[in-house]
């Protein structure tokens, strides 16, 4: 494997050099799932553009000495070393592969828009979750955007949010690197994220399906408050059925990025999926989870045009699996029954 790995070269193990998000996604394709088509950009390449900045600065060192609860010093440090990566020229041949790889995604069109998706190798694992602690950006309409934002996926590793998270958890830093994922973005008529138990009680019997109108990162930041629906895992059942107001959604801006708007007034009271696509969306979360043997937390989107369905991400979802993973306190012991119990069992 070179430092460009597309999705179907790739799986869960690749984890160390493809990151989270890489591997998830190569895993789903594994698993017969469709998600939009991309590579990534492997650990080596990240692996090899710090060491040559440490060639001028120190970088992990530096990160290492900070104290987890000193904020004013990681702030000065994240924000140095932030505004190098942001600023250093790629190495020659490792552009020339993105180049040709950018290209062959594209079909030769460089206006083609992706998404740039930070892959930490330390995020989406089973026991902890970095989800937010690094950089995506969409809608990135050219090749050059695209290079911008690689860097920028790079700097993210070390905003102040996710260095404090690591130092806290003393994460050595020789052990942290990032991958980007670079793939083709959904042009989304409704996206959103479904869980394949339930996040308020932790049913295992049920999915949960959120959505809303536009692309997935109204609700996935908390822009809009998404439709809700509650599904028997095997029935298929709806015993939830929340349609929400829906006042923004997001959608792209034909020059790069995405901008929100207003909701058009007959679709503001309107269920953004149908029955059929929630049955459909069931599917496929009970195929990932027999897939991955566990409760997933899973981002999906629903392509304009063709109605089709893709993934985006699947993760394991920690905050029940971490309370049931808990070890429960043994109650005290009562100084009476355990006397009671010694001549008690004296014949």
């Amino acid at each position: 494997m070179g430092v460009i790995a597309w999705f179907d070269e790739i799986g869960l193990a690749d984890r160390p050099r493809v990151g989270g998000k890489g591997g998830s996604l190569g895993e789903l394709l594994r698993a017969g799932i469709a998600v939009p088509p991309g590579f990534v950009v492997a650990t080596d390449a990240f692996d090899r553009f710090i060491r040559a900045l440490e060639h001028e600065v120190p970088v992990r060192p530096r990160i290492q000495a900070l104290s987890g609860d000193n904020l004013s010093e990681a702030t000065a440090c994240c924000a140095d070393i932030r505004a190098r990566v942001e600023a250093t020229e790629l190495p020659r041949d490792l552009l020339e592969e993105l180049s040709s790889a950018h290209s062959v995604l594209c079909d030769g069109d460089g206006c083609t828009p992706v998404a740039v998706r930070s892959s930490a190798t330390t995020e989406d694992a089973a026991d902890a979750s970095f989800a937010g602690l690094q950089d995506t950006y969409l809608w990135v309409t050219d090749f050059s955007q695209t290079v911008q934002k690689l860097r920028s996926c790079w700097a993210s590793l070390y905003s102040v949010e996710s260095v404090t998270y690591r130092r806290k958890r003393s994460l050595p830093e020789e052990g942290v690197a990032m991958a980007v994922v670079v793939q083709k973005m959904v042009d989304a008529r409704t996206a959103g994220v479904m869980f394949t138990r339930s996040p308020i009680t932790g049913d295992r019997s049920v999915v949960t399906v959120e959505g809303a109108w536009g692309l997935g990162s109204a609700v996935v930041g908390g822009e809009v408050t998404p439709d809700r629906w509650v599904l028997g895992k095997i029935t298929g059942d709806i015993s939830v059925r929340e349609v929400s107001d829906k006042l923004i959604q997001h959608v792209p801006v034909p020059g790069g990025g995405t901008t929100s708007v207003s909701v058009a007034e007959d679709l503001r009271r309107a269920p953004c999926v149908s029955d059929e696509e929630l049955q459909a969306l069931r599917a496929i979360a009970r195929k990932v989870e027999r897939h991955y043997g566990r409760p997933q937390d899973i981002e999906w989107a629903v392509e304009r045009g063709t109605n089709q369905i893709l993934l985006l991400q699947s993760r394991p979802e920690t905050v029940w699996s971490a309370k049931e993973a808990a070890p429960v306190a043994r109650p005290a012991a009562d100084p009476l029954l355990h006397v009671m119990s010694i001549f008690g069992g004296r014949k």
